[in-house]
Protein backbone atom coordinates (compact mmCIF):
# COMPACT_ATOMS: atom_id res chain seq x y z
CA UNK A 1 0.00 0.00 0.00
CA UNK A 2 0.99 3.61 -0.54
CA UNK A 3 0.20 6.56 1.70
CA UNK A 4 0.71 10.16 0.61
CA UNK A 5 0.76 13.07 3.05
CA UNK A 6 0.87 16.64 1.79
CA UNK A 7 2.04 19.70 3.68
CA UNK A 8 2.95 23.31 3.00
CA UNK A 9 -0.35 24.83 1.93
CA UNK A 10 -1.67 28.08 3.31
CA UNK A 11 -2.68 31.64 2.61
CA UNK A 12 -0.39 33.90 0.60
CA UNK A 13 -0.70 37.20 -1.21
CA UNK A 14 -0.51 37.41 -4.97
CA UNK A 15 3.10 37.40 -6.11
CA UNK A 16 4.18 35.32 -3.14
CA UNK A 17 5.58 31.81 -2.95
CA UNK A 18 4.75 28.51 -1.30
CA UNK A 19 6.43 25.13 -1.28
CA UNK A 20 4.32 22.01 -1.07
CA UNK A 21 5.73 18.70 0.07
CA UNK A 22 4.36 15.20 -0.32
CA UNK A 23 5.84 12.39 1.70
CA UNK A 24 5.15 8.91 0.40
CA UNK A 25 5.26 5.85 2.61
CA UNK A 26 4.82 2.18 1.92
CA UNK A 27 6.37 0.45 -1.05
CA UNK A 28 7.61 3.11 -3.46
CA UNK A 29 9.36 2.37 -6.73
CA UNK A 30 11.54 4.86 -8.56
CA UNK A 31 9.60 4.20 -11.73
CA UNK A 32 6.40 5.40 -10.07
CA UNK A 33 5.27 8.67 -11.56
CA UNK A 34 4.43 11.36 -9.02
CA UNK A 35 2.69 14.64 -9.44
CA UNK A 36 0.43 17.38 -8.19
CA UNK A 37 -3.15 18.05 -9.18
CA UNK A 38 -5.45 20.83 -8.06
CA UNK A 39 -9.17 21.30 -7.75
CA UNK A 40 -10.95 24.59 -7.31
CA UNK A 41 -14.56 24.72 -6.07
CA UNK A 42 -16.94 23.54 -8.77
CA UNK A 43 -14.09 22.56 -11.05
CA UNK A 44 -12.58 19.27 -12.08
CA UNK A 45 -9.27 18.05 -10.73
CA UNK A 46 -6.51 19.03 -13.15
CA UNK A 47 -2.86 18.16 -13.49
CA UNK A 48 -0.47 20.86 -12.31
CA UNK A 49 2.88 19.12 -12.68
CA UNK A 50 4.29 15.60 -12.80
CA UNK A 51 7.69 13.99 -12.61
CA UNK A 52 8.53 10.57 -13.97
CA UNK A 53 11.53 8.33 -13.51
CA UNK A 54 14.69 9.95 -14.79
CA UNK A 55 13.40 13.36 -13.78
CA UNK A 56 11.23 13.96 -16.82
CA UNK A 57 8.71 16.66 -15.96
CA UNK A 58 5.60 18.13 -17.47
CA UNK A 59 3.55 21.14 -16.45
CA UNK A 60 0.18 22.67 -17.09
CA UNK A 61 0.55 25.65 -19.41
CA UNK A 62 -0.87 27.94 -16.73
CA UNK A 63 2.01 27.27 -14.33
CA UNK A 64 4.97 26.96 -16.68
CA UNK A 65 7.76 29.30 -15.63
CA UNK A 66 6.26 29.78 -12.15
CA UNK A 67 6.07 26.30 -10.61
CA UNK A 68 8.82 23.71 -10.30
CA UNK A 69 8.34 20.07 -9.38
CA UNK A 70 11.17 18.05 -7.92
CA UNK A 71 11.64 14.69 -6.28
CA UNK A 72 13.94 13.26 -3.63
CA UNK A 73 13.95 9.50 -4.14
CA UNK A 74 15.96 8.89 -0.99
CA UNK A 75 13.20 10.53 1.06
CA UNK A 76 10.29 9.36 -1.12
CA UNK A 77 9.19 12.97 -1.25
CA UNK A 78 7.99 15.17 -4.08
CA UNK A 79 7.95 18.96 -3.90
CA UNK A 80 6.15 21.72 -5.71
CA UNK A 81 7.78 25.13 -5.53
CA UNK A 82 5.21 27.74 -6.46
CA UNK A 83 6.39 31.26 -7.25
CA UNK A 84 4.58 34.38 -8.43
CA UNK A 85 1.30 32.94 -7.21
CA UNK A 86 -1.93 34.30 -8.65
CA UNK A 87 -5.47 34.29 -7.23
CA UNK A 88 -6.43 31.76 -9.91
CA UNK A 89 -3.98 29.31 -8.33
CA UNK A 90 -6.32 29.03 -5.36
CA UNK A 91 -7.40 25.40 -5.00
CA UNK A 92 -6.95 22.24 -3.02
CA UNK A 93 -3.71 20.65 -4.16
CA UNK A 94 -3.49 16.86 -4.22
CA UNK A 95 -0.40 14.71 -4.38
CA UNK A 96 -0.62 11.80 -6.79
CA UNK A 97 1.35 8.64 -7.41
CA UNK A 98 0.70 6.58 -10.53
CA UNK A 99 1.98 3.01 -10.59
CA UNK A 100 2.00 1.22 -13.91
CA UNK A 101 1.64 -2.53 -13.60
CA UNK A 102 1.81 -4.26 -16.97
CA UNK A 103 -0.97 -2.49 -18.92
CA UNK A 104 -2.86 -0.83 -16.09
CA UNK A 105 -2.24 2.24 -13.93
CA UNK A 106 -3.17 2.42 -10.28
CA UNK A 107 -3.49 5.90 -8.82
CA UNK A 108 -2.91 6.86 -5.20
CA UNK A 109 -3.95 10.21 -3.74
CA UNK A 110 -3.16 12.30 -0.72
CA UNK A 111 -5.81 14.05 1.35
CA UNK A 112 -5.12 17.45 -0.20
CA UNK A 113 -3.80 20.75 1.09
CA UNK A 114 -5.50 24.11 0.63
CA UNK A 115 -3.68 26.90 -1.17
CA UNK A 116 -5.34 30.31 -1.08
CA UNK A 117 -3.91 33.30 -2.94
CA UNK A 118 -5.35 36.68 -2.06
CA UNK A 119 -5.34 39.60 -4.49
Amino acid sequence: QVQLVESGGGLVQAGGSLRLSCAASGTIFRIDKMGWYRQAPGQQRDLVAAIASGGITNYADSVKGRFTISRDNAKNTVYLQMNNLKPEDTAVYYCNLDRTIIASVRAYWGQGTQVTVSS
